[in-house]
C-alpha cells in the first residue's frame, strides 16, 4: 500500500502523559504530597466519583508492561512528566534515589523499544509545601522549580534529548486563580497574572540553566495548549473580541517563549485595568535571550468568541471574559462527551501562524484528542471499536499534512493519550487512549486505534 498522505522521514508517532494522571504509587517510596494529593483529601467531592489520583493507571508498577505496548502500537517516541513531589519531595532539598531508580529505569526501558523520551518538567502538580510559600505566585518558588529542573537535566540529560518546561501553562492560571477548577481555587485576576509571569520567568531561567550545561544534540522547548481565536463574523467589533481572546489565552505565552516578549497590546490592557505583575530588573533580557528551540502544541478545540452583548456587571470580578462573549457557531461540530467543538482544520491554522508570525519554528502535535464516555458500549469481541478516534486523528492529519506540504516546520503527532488515564477532576469520565483500562482488574487492552496507529507509524502516512 502506498500511503496518499505520506510523512516526513524521522516524523515522531506516539503519545503524551503527566505523571499525576498515570504514575499511582501517590504515597509510595517516599513520594511527597503534590497539590492534587491534597486537594483530594481536603474535597473529594470535587473529583468525579469520588476518585482521586492515588492509583491512576498504576504506570509505577506497570512501566515495563506499558512501554511494550507502546512499541506494539508503533510509538517511536512518548513525553511524560516527571514528578516534582516524587523527586524532591518538599520540592527543595534532598533527592529521593528512589525516584531517580523509577525515572532512570523509565527512560532506559522507552530507549531499549526505540521510543525516544521527551520529559516535561512541569505538568500541573506543584509540591504542596511551595504552594504553602505561595505557588507560582512566588519567587522563590520560581528559584526551587530551577534548582529542580538543573538536578533532571543532570541526572537524566546524557540520555533525553527533548526537554519541555511546562505543559500548558495557562492552565494552573485559569484553573488555579481565574475559573476555579484547580486548586488553590483562586479568583482574582491581578493574582493569575502574576502566576502567568512567574511561570515564563521560571521557564526562561530553566532554559538558561540547561543552555549552560551544553548537552550535545538536546533541545528544549515549552509546550503551549494553542486554541486559534475565530471572530463570530468580520465586524470589527467582533474581530477585536477576538484579538484580545488570542492575546489573552494564546499570545500570552506564546510571544515570551518564541519571541522573547510580550506583544504590545497585551501590555497595554494589563496596564490599562491596573494588573500589571511585579517584576524584576533582569526579566527582560532573561526572556529576550531564552526563547524556546521548539515548541510542542496540544490542539483541543477552536474558540469562537463575538463583541459583549452586554456590559459586564461592576460588582464581579474582572475576567477575560469582560472583553468578549463566547459564541456557539450554528451547525458545529461537537463531542457531546466533552462539549467541545471538533474543528479540525485549526490545527493547520496553528502552523499557518506559526510559519507567517513566529519563524516558522520547529513544532510537533503535542497532544490532540478524544474523550469518550462509557466507551465499554463498543466492545465488540473484547475490543472497543472506537472508529469515532480514528476518523477523529485522521481527519486531524490529514489538515496537518497540508500544513506540512505548505512548509510548516511540524516534526510530529503525539495523541492525548497512551491508555485511559485518571484526569484532574474527571477522573475516569471520559477515555482517550489508545489502549483501554480496565479498572477494576488494571487488566490493558489494544482498542481498534492502537492498531490503527500502528499501521500509520510503519507506513509513515495512510
Amino acid at each position: 500500500m502506498t500511503a496518499k498522505y505520506k510523512f516526513p522521514e524521522g516524523f515522531w508517532w506516539g503519545s503524551a502523559a503527566s505523571a499525576t494522571q498515570m504514575e499511582g504509587a501517590a504515597r509510595e517510596d517516599g513520594k511527597g504530597l503534590n497539590i492534587w494529593d491534597y486537594w483530594y483529601e481536603k474535597e473529594p467531592n470535587r473529583f468525579f466519583d469520588g476518585v482521586g489520583p492515588e492509583i491512576a493507571s498504576n504506570f509505577y508498577h506497570k512501566y515495563k508492561e506499558d512501554i511494550k505496548l507502546m512499541k506494539e502500537i508503533g510509538h517511536n517516541s512518548f513525553r511524560f512528566s516527571i514528578s516534582w513531589a516524587r523527586l524532591i519531595p518538599g520540592g527543595i532539598g534532598q533527592v529521593n534515589e528512589k525516584a531517580v531508580k523509577f525515572y532512570n529505569d523509565v527512560i532506559d526501558e522507552l530507549l531499549e523499544n526505540n521510543i525516544e523520551p521527551f520529559i516535561n518538567l512541569f505538568h500541573f502538580d506543584m509540591p504542596l509545601e511551595l504552594q504553602e510559600k505561595g505557588g507560582w505566585e512566588s519567587r522563590e518558588v520560581v528559584n526551587a522549580y530551577v534548582e529542580y529542573a538543573k538536578v533532571c537535566f543532570e541526572l537524566f540529560g546524557h540520555k533525553v534529548k527533548r526537554w519541555l518546561t511546562f505543559n500548558e501553562p495557562i492552565v494552573p492560571v485559569e484553573g488555579g486563580y481565574l475559573y476555579d477548577f484547580h486548586y488553590p481555587n483562586v479568583v482574582d485576576f491581578n493574582r493569575a497574572v502574576q502566576v502567568a509571569y512567574n511561570t515564563m520567568i521560571a521557564s526562561a531561567k530553566a532554559i538558561e540553566a540547561f543552555r549552560s550545561l551544553s548537552i550535545k544534540d538536546a533541545k528544549i522547548g515549552i509546550v503551549l495548549n494553542l486554541t486559534p481565536s475565530y471572530p463570530r463574523s468580520s465586524n470589527p467589533a467582533d474581530l477585536k473580541a477576538a484579538n484580545i481572546a488570542d492575546l489573552f489565552f494564546n499570545r500570552s505565552f506564546l510571544d515570551p517563549a518564541v519571541k522573547g516578549e510580550y506583544p504590545k497590546e497585551l501590555v497595554e490592557i494589563i496596564k490599562r485595568e491596573g494588573l500589571m505583575p511585579v517584576v524584576e530588573e533582569k526579566d527582560k533580557s532573561l526572556l529576550s535571550s531564552n526563547t524556546i528551540d521548539f515548541l510542542g502544541v496540544n490542539y483541543y478545540q477552536p474558540r469562537r468568541v463575538k463583541a459583549k452583548a452586554c456590559m459586564p456587571n461592576p460588582e464581579a470580578p474582572l475576567m477575560p471574559d469582560n472583553f468578549f462573549d463566547n459564541y456557539e457557531m450554528p451547525g458545529r461540530k461537537m463531542n457531546v462527551y466533552r462539549g467541545w467543538e471538533i474543528y479540525e482544520k485549526g490545527i493547520y491554522d496553528i502552523a499557518i501562524n506559526l510559519r507567517e508570525n513566529y519563524g516558522n519554528i520547529e513544532s510537533y502535535i503535542s497532544e490532540n484528542g478524544m474523550g469518550v464516555q462509557n466507551e465499554e458500549r463498543f466492545i465488540e469481541n473484547g475490543r472497543i471499536e472506537d472508529d469515532y478516534r480514528i476518523n477523529f486523528i485522521r481527519d486531524h492529519l490529514i489538515w496537518l499534512h497540508k500544513s506540512i506540504e505548505e512548509g510548516c516546520n511540524v516534526k510530529g503527532y503525539h495523541m492525548w493519550t497512551f491508555i485511559d488515564n485518571w484526569s484532574w477532576s474527571n477522573a475516569y469520565k471520559n477515555r482517550y487512549g489508545f489502549i483501554q483500562l480496565d479498572l477494576k482488574t488494571q487488566k490493558r487492552i489494544i482498542k481498534k486505534s492502537g492498531y490503527w496507529i500502528r499501521e500509520v507509524s510503519k507506513n509513515n502516512g495512510f
